[in-house]
């Protein structure tokens, strides 16, 4: 067992090896190598380190809190709440005090540069496929955001979770999602039985080892969770992986499922996750890997049907996790990105941690063109809603911000497009 200082001089050794690996250009295939060679084969961390840096982030050196997810049994909703709008007023009145939902711009897809012709001039127009919204969303973990992120700027009633557990439930019953991806999800079963109230069932995987557990107050372990509009879709099959590193399981998780739309029968996978957090080179390898494997994973499941892949990826978009995810074989490609313009937005999580004001990309929706269509999607907040406080604020219970598109089915591969958008200003508290 490596002592903490041979841990921190092998870090040191791997973090350089793993930097010029990456810089080579050549951290791509091979994962049965323990240390290069001949530098023309990707660097693998020792067994010893590997097993540490899996589970680092973890609080591995204090003892676990007793704990379970009881927090929210006194939270009931009334009798007589049945529907979407009476649900979200009331969830909106404990909230009446606070400064309102924050705005947010929908985007719709760029105007094609050219249009599919019918089959005849005569022809009546083919009937529009009916748009489905897909919400992901780091939700921030309670415990986290208490006792481990150190969010300086952020107004303490703000991270209370008499007012977040609300807030977190005004972002999705506001944007109507049909699916909805989170992560960090400490408090399923207030989520669970709170939706199902209006037609969402739920599927919950916790990650092995939470970093959750060694905190104090918390709620039980932090984990994905996917929710499903079951009047839209019903579930046909569920898997679930935690997710491997160079063949060595990590701290986490992965949740596949196949939903099949009641009125079509169509089927569409997803697929949620939220890999390693953490800067530097042997993290950028470490979640490359954590991608590649996905992939595997996504393979063995989607079977050539549409698929949408939503995370908290902890990579921007110049990690090589984001090239793996995107590369042409895969058949994915993001819908943020071609709702920009080819570009992925500037940030999708923008926080003050300490000193540090955090402005990063990490979060995406991968998508399958070849047979889902974008029709649009909603813009972040913008840095004058956010304020010099980012987030998470009074108006917004989480650092990372929910990213929202709108899909529709189609066999046909999306044409050209042009970059030329425009922006439509919407209200979100309608």
């Amino acid at each position: 067992m490596l002592s903490l200082q041979e841990i921190r001089e092998s870090l040191k050794i791997a973090e350089h090896l793993a930097h010029l690996s990456l810089t080579s250009g050549r951290d791509r295939q091979d994962s049965d190598v323990q240390q290069v060679p001949d530098d023309q084969k990707p660097y693998v961390p020792p067994k010893q380190l590997l097993l540490y840096l899996v589970r680092m982030g973890s609080f591995t050196s204090k003892p676990q809190v007793d704990s379970e997810d009881s927090q929210d049994e006194s939270v009931t909703v009334p009798e007589g709440v049945g529907d979407q709008k009476e649900l979200l007023a009331w969830v909106r009145a404990p909230l009446a005090h606070l400064p309102p939902h924050l705005p947010r711009t929908y985007r719709p897809r760029p105007v094609p540069t050219t249009t599919t012709p019918t089959s005849s001039p005569s022809s009546p127009p083919l009937p529009r496929p009916q748009p489905f919204r897909v919400m992901q969303w780091n939700i921030l973990a309670q415990a986290l955001g208490t006792h481990a992120d150190n969010f300086v700027k952020c107004p303490p009633t703000a991270l209370e979770w008499n007012t977040r557990r609300y807030r977190i439930l005004e972002e999705i019953l506001a944007h109507i999602p049909q699916v909805i991806c989170l992560q960090e999800v400490d408090h399923y079963s207030l989520l669970e039985r709170v939706l199902a109230t209006v037609g969402y069932e739920g599927v919950f995987m916790p990650k092995p080892d939470s970093p959750c557990l060694y905190l104090p107050t918390n709620n039980g372990p932090d984990g994905c969770a996917i929710f499903w509009d079951n009047t839209r879709f019903k579930l046909v099959t569920k898997e679930t992986r935690v997710v491997e590193v160079w063949h060595v399981q990590s701290n986490q998780v992965a949740i596949l499922l196949v939903l099949e739309e009641r009125t079509t029968g169509q089927q569409l996978v997803v697929l949620t996750t939220h890999l390693k957090a953490r800067q530097g080179a042997l993290l950028s390898s470490l979640r490359n890997e954590q991608g590649k494997d996905l992939l595997s994973f996504l393979s063995e499941h989607s079977h050539l049907r549409p698929t949408i892949v939503c995370g908290d990826f902890n990579a921007e978009p110049s990690e090589p996790v984001y090239a793996t995810m995107t590369e042409e074989t895969t058949g994915l490609e993001s819908a943020y990105a071609l709702l920009h313009g080819g570009q992925e937005p500037r940030y999708s999580t923008w926080k003050v941690r300490g000193e540090q004001d955090c402005c990063h990309n990490i979060d995406y929706v991968f998508y399958t063109p070849v047979s889902l269509h974008v029709e649009g999607g909603l813009d972040v907040p913008t840095e004058k809603d956010l304020g010099p406080g980012r987030a998470p604020n009074l108006s917004y219970p989480s650092d990372h911000f929910s990213l929202i598109c709108d899909f529709t089915f189609s066999p046909i591969k999306d044409a050209d497009i042009t970059t030329d958008v425009n922006v439509i200003e919407i209200d979100s508290n309608l």
